[in-house]
């Protein structure tokens, strides 16, 4: 599996984590969400992805080379 879809993956998963455990256990797990969100729209402007980081000193490949953002 290649960087960006590890990046997509954790973000999904973790946002409907947070949104799973605000609603059945207790309401301030939103702001886990809330950090992904505000994570994701950081980089989006920045180019700097934290995780696509970690991915990169663990020898994941990005998909492609022009896709080598993260």
């Amino acid at each position: 599996m290649c960087r960006e879809r590890i990046v997509l993956m954790v973000a999904g998963t973790l946002v409907l984590t947070g949104l799973l455990l605000a609603h059945y256990v207790a309401p301030g797990w939103m702001f886990l969400s809330a950090f992904v969100g505000f994570n994701m729209l950081q980089s989006s402007f920045t180019g700097f992805c934290p995780l696509g980081k970690i991915l990169k000193a663990a020898g994941i490949q990005p998909c492609s080379e022009k896709a080598a953002v993260l």
